[in-house]
């Protein structure tokens, strides 16, 4: 079965190459200074080169979404930050914005501003309002795995999965997060969904032993039949494999991940390094297709 989904007029999945996401933060929380741009010229220069280094759409923060990190902020100051980015890109660039916010009021704001996607860390679990803004604004959404309660709308049909097996915990989750999504009146092929990666710190198990599970078995998330969206870039699990603390100094690992993602199934890419993940997703992308080719 081919999987495909249409975020914001770009199509995803099988058989299309794979997307690259440019990530922008005007966080200064942010785990990664160097994705920061709070400036509004600064801004539309970083996304106008993110563009031209060949992101198919750019997705917004506002607000940090690290696990590790104390960064939460009023649900206002959220809303006002992502309204200000959004509403000072949207119209000005040449692809759909996406805004990474797993809150309502904030993707209201971000809607209104002229994004077309949103991007929750939560799968639509923290805040019981967000599928139906979602829905009412005809949005794409990408919907990532993350720890936390269980939703009622599909721990049920999901049942307990084994907790030495990430990534059957990550399709429980995910799959829950797809039937709030059905609930809400979002299409399915409106949906990406995400892993998670660097998001499961309560597991019992190493962080970064978990996520490059997860990488190693990215294929079983097809069984959930949507397009996987990855976001590896200068995550902390890269520095725990490679002994890099610093962010700024882990692109090399962040690209040898990237690769492997791509190997595994991944159809978008999301990165603070557009033109350098561009290369390496396309030689991984040659690969993956001519092992396929061999394999008919």
């Amino acid at each position: 079965m081919t999987h495909r989904s249409c975020l914001a007029g770009v199509t995803v999945g099988d058989g299309v190459k794979v997307a690259i996401v440019g990530a922008l933060n005007v966080s200064p929380e942010s785990f990664y200074a160097g994705s920061v741009v709070a400036c509004g010229d600064d801004l539309l220069r970083a996304a106008e080169a993110m563009v031209g280094a060949g992101a198919a759409f750019l997705d917004v923060g506002a607000m940090s979404t690290a696990p590790y990190l104390a960064g939460r902020i009023s649900e206002d100051e959220e809303a006002d930050r992502l309204g200000a980015a959004v509403g000072l890109l949207a119209g000005k660039i040449e692809v759909a914005i996406s805004a990474d916010t797993s809150r309502s009021m904030p993707a209201r704001a971000a809607l209104e501003a002229g994004a077309r996607i949103i991007n929750d860390v939560t799968g639509l679990m923290g805040d019981a309002d967000l599928a139906v803004v979602v829905a009412r604004g005809a949005a794409g959404l990408i919907a990532m795995a993350s720890e936390g309660p269980a939703s009622r709308a599909g721990a049920a049909a999901t049942g307990a999965p084994r907790p030495d097996d990430p990534v059957a915990v990550v399709c429980a989750r995910l799959a829950e997060s797809l039937a709030l999504a059905r609930c809400a009146g979002i299409p399915a092929d409106a949906i990406a969904i995400d892993p998670g990666i660097g998001f499961f710190r309560r597991s019992g198990m190493a962080w970064h032993e978990w996520d490059v599970a997860v990488l190693a078995g990215l294929g079983r998330l097809r069984a959930l039949e949507r397009p996987i969206c990855v976001g590896v870039s200068r995550k902390s699990f890269v520095g725990a494999l490679t002994g890099e603390g610093d962010p700024a100094r882990r692109l090399p690992g962040s690209l040898a991940a990237t690769a492997a993602a791509v190997l595994g199934g991944a159809h978008l890419i999301r990165t603070h390094d557009v033109a350098e993940t561009v290369q390496a997703v396309r030689v991984a992308e040659a690969v993956r297709l001519g092992v396929q080719g061999r394999s008919r």
